[in-house]
């Protein structure tokens, strides 16, 4: 069950250091793609980066707390554990997602809107 408290933040350290090092190109495939950030390469660019960032930070401070909530429950019952580790594994992608917030607001004052097509 600890496995399981540790995926989201993996992959958010993961991706978060590789974002930051090398942004992917503009593509549809992945990256932080949004008409924001689609709008110019630099846009693209700047929101990639920007969301490496904190993914990163967030997934090295979830690792940690993860893990004081999982040790909490440490010689609990399964169920009580696994209640735990599905509370855990429901609020770190939300933290994932919340995330891409602060990037639409930075890239609308950096950018501003979309240009019409």
């Amino acid at each position: 069950m600890l496995v399981c408290a540790f995926i989201t933040p993996a992959i958010m350290v993961i991706t978060g250091i590789v974002f930051i090092k090398r942004p992917p190109k503009e593509n549809g495939m992945y990256g932080y793609s949004t008409k924001r950030s689609r709008q110019s390469p630099e846009a693209w660019k700047f929101a990639n980066e920007n969301l490496g960032r904190l993914w990163l930070i967030a997934g090295l401070i979830m690792i940690p707390l993860s893990a004081a909530v999982m040790l909490l429950f440490f010689g609990s019952d399964e169920d009580t554990t696994g209640i735990a580790c599905s509370v855990i594994a429901y609020i770190q992608p939300a933290v994932m997602v919340l995330l891409m917030i602060p990037i639409e607001i930075a890239l609308k004052q950096k950018f501003g809107n979309k240009k019409s097509d």
